[in-house]
């Protein structure tokens, strides 16, 4: 079926691409009011403890400082929803880098200098940021995030493992991980006209608008918050951060245009992580591979400031046939950083534990680990008893399995080497769950014949606005060029943030009813079209908010080969390959993007990325991308993407769910599959650094080959 150009399903050219290659997309804090001033942040120096004292009369003298905000001077705010907000309301510091100050300067180096130039007296106290299993302060919370409960038990988990044929039990361990997109945190602020206008780099200027009306104690029609364009964000961004609240202190307090941008360093900090991760995975089977016992027990950390807790263990609720099951999340509060969304949280940190512990069943039950997945399909949904709208993972597998070439896998550890390197093929199945929230938007008909769309999405570079001109373009049976795009903007019509892997869904279920309304109204209409055209708006509340009647989730599997130089420990990953069920494709160029994005950070995640906090210092010594290391180029000489599509009636009228996260799920544990596979050994601690790899080879070599 020929399809026309711009059409769902066909490659698009992202609307912004030229304006950014050429610089004239604008960024947070490349606008620059008349009169704005530059801020600086000044964090604290210790783990924990107060603030005795500052000095701050030789900063105000030195050239171009405007002034200094501590808790002594700065303005009080409203009791935010987001504890990480009440910045500068006392002298407690309840980690090290949480913000004790803030210079603001007529440029700024000068505010940079002014806050290095800060002396800031402290009264430290004993600091512990350790995370241990059998930590003294870890507690069962009564939810995860996402609002899952934490401890969820299904038949009698320890009698089906007593009894099963074969049993896994593993330990796994996962480092804290930090977003680090290339556009750091960064926000202008300043009154205009009795209007508060920001730019802030966020994944949803209404909760900035509303975060910031709260805090100021501002209506929020006094208040515009403006995301145009975002550098990324994986999660750190969706919710309020510091610098957005700081800027907007500085500008009520010096009566001028501020703005304020996280050196990177700082950004660890205080923009959110993904926490470490203690997993307990047990698997018992019968001879043939089936499952019979599942229980998945998760320790991880938050702080002091305000509960936050991975969910890694949900994902074993749902993925394979678990006639008896238990899934617990338990949780320290340590003095270390808020933690936060990153990048599919809790299932790429869950199902690296889960996906490595199915490998090791594969191997106890001499299984192939494709086949071993095969066998373990659920009918429906174990956790919840729904039927699945669409459940393609066996199809994933299978197609994947012959486009890799895994047929001609030797399935003997160890085998298969080219000079120093050995040479293994793992895999790892994935799922992301498919999310929607209410959205409004309105489409107007002008009198020329073009349209125009508006709804406060947020591209952060997923390529937003051109999927939704195709949405628009699609139910308007008009051409993509004559559709307008608005998105970025708290004054547009309501919509939720980018995330979870929603928005297209979200924003595109309400770009679509608008049109669709705006559509039949073109076609009721008789003459031509007034000067102020005709508009449509529509909301998506009632849709969005029945409870559904099917399990809806996105699948995948990801298949990857890598060497390990057996001289340095180095790993590489020479070729991968992933297999994607995500409901219908609406654009495959900027999807395409999307499943591969996802697979190299996870290859991240597997093998160079890592956060290690520093005991005795109370911070975490990865804090710039100097030492914390994110895949290159020359990390990826070939990846590839495919899709399977779904035809999936039970999710929104695109027939879409996302792509954004499905592709880091279960991408590490493919790659620690292979290393296992490649070498013998089984590794469960990620990521999976050459000085780890090393030490268990050298292990092995002075046990005479026997260790594993």
């Amino acid at each position: 079926m020929n399809r026309a150009p711009g059409a769902l399903g066909t490659d698009a050219v992202r609307r912004e691409a030229r304006d950014k290659v050429t610089g004239h997309a604008r960024y947070a804090v490349e606008h620059t009011p008349s009169g704005c001033a530059y801020a600086w942040p000044v964090p604290a120096a210790i783990a924990r403890g107060r603030v005795r004292a500052i000095d701050t009369a030789k900063v105000l003298d030195l050239p171009g400082v405007l002034a200094v905000l501590t808790h002594e001077n700065a303005e009080r705010l409203g009791k935010p929803d987001d504890p990480t907000l009440a910045l500068l309301q006392d002298d407690r510091v309840p980690h090290r880098g949480w913000y004790v100050a803030l210079v603001v300067a007529d440029s700024l180096e000068n505010a940079r200098a002014a806050a290095t130039a800060l002396n800031v007296d402290y009264e430290s106290e004993d600091h512990d940021v350790r995370l241990t299993t059998d930590h003294p302060g870890v507690y069962t919370p009564e939810e995860a995030n996402g609002g899952f409960p934490a401890v969820r038990e299904r038949g009698d988990f320890d009698s089906a493992f007593a009894a099963a044929d074969v049993r896994v039990d593993g330990e796994y361990t996962l480092t804290a991980l930090h977003n680090h997109p290339m556009e750091p945190h960064g926000a202008t602020a300043h009154w205009h006209d009795g209007r508060l206008i920001v730019w802030d780099s966020s994944q949803g200027t209404g909760a900035v608008r509303n975060a910031l009306a709260q805090l100021f104690d501002l209506d929020r029609k006094q208040v515009t918050a403006i995301s145009e364009h975002v550098g990324g964000g994986f999660g750190s961004k969706g919710t309020p951060r510091p610098a957005v609240v700081l800027a907007v202190m500085a500008t009520r307090h010096i009566g001028r245009p501020v703005k304020v941008s996280l050196p990177r360093r700082q950004m660890p900090a205080v923009v959110g992580h993904r926490a470490p991760t203690l997993h307990r995975v047990r698997l018992g089977a019968g001879a043939d591979g089936r499952i019979t016992a599942v229980a998945h027990e998760v320790v991880t950390h938050t702080s002091r400031v305000k509960e936050f807790v991975e969910q890694a263990a949900v994902p074993a609720r749902i993925m394979y046939v678990s006639p008896s099951s238990r899934t617990v999340h338990r949780v320290a509060p340590l003095d270390v950083p808020s933690p936060s969304w990153m990048r599919a949280p809790g299932e790429a940190s869950g199902m690296c534990a889960l996906e490595s512990a199915m490998d090791e069943l594969a191997v106890a039950t001499g299984l192939d680990p494709v086949e071993l997945r095969l066998r373990n399909e659920p009918d429906t949904e174990p956790d919840s008893s729904l039927p699945f709208s669409t459940r393609n993972l066996a199809e994933c597998l299978r197609r994947g399995a012959g486009l890799f070439d895994w047929q001609r896998r030797d399935p003997r550890p160890g085998v298969s080497r080219d000079g120093d390197l050995l040479l293994g093929t793992g895999v790892a199945a994935s799922t992301y769950p498919v999310l929607i929230s209410p959205s409004t938007a309105s489409a107007h008909a002008r009198s020329d014949g073009s349209y125009r769309i508006r709804v406060n999405a947020t591209d952060i570079g997923t390529g937003a606005r051109t999927v939704l001109a195709q949405i628009a373009a699609q139910a308007l049976d008009a051409p993509l060029e004559s559709v307008d795009i608005e998105i970025g903007s708290s004054d547009l019509p309501e919509a939720p943030l980018a995330g979870g892997s929603s928005g297209t869904a979200s924003w595109g279920w309400a770009v679509h009813k608008a049109s669709t309304l705006l559509a039949r109204r073109l076609a009721d209409h008789r003459g031509a079209l007034p000067a102020s055209g005709l508009t449509a708006t529509a909301d998506t509340k009632e849709e969005a908010g029945e409870e559904p009647k099917y399990a809806r989730h996105s699948f995948g599997a990801v298949f990857t080969e890598v060497q390990v130089d057996t001289v340095t420990g180095e790993v590489r990953v020479r070729r991968m390959l992933g297999v994607f069920a995500a409901g219908r494709i609406l654009n495959p160029r900027t999807a395409r993007s999307q499943f591969i994005g996802g697979m190299i950070m996870g290859i991240g995640m597997a093998l160079t990325e890592g956060s290690t906090m520093d005991e005795r210092f109370g911070d975490f010594a990865e804090r710039d991308l100097a030492s914390y290391h994110v895949p290159v180029c020359a990390d990826v000489t070939s990846i590839e993407a495919h899709w399977i599509e779904e035809d999936d009636r039970h999710l929104n009228p695109m027939g879409s769910k996302g792509v954004g996260e499905i592709g880091i799920v279960g991408t590490a544990a493919a790659v620690g599959n292979a290393v296992h596979h490649a070498t013998g050994l089984r590794l469960r601690e990620f990521p999976l650094t050459p000085d780890k790899v090393l030490e268990r080879l050298e292990d092995r070599a002075a046990l005479g080959g026997q260790g594993r």
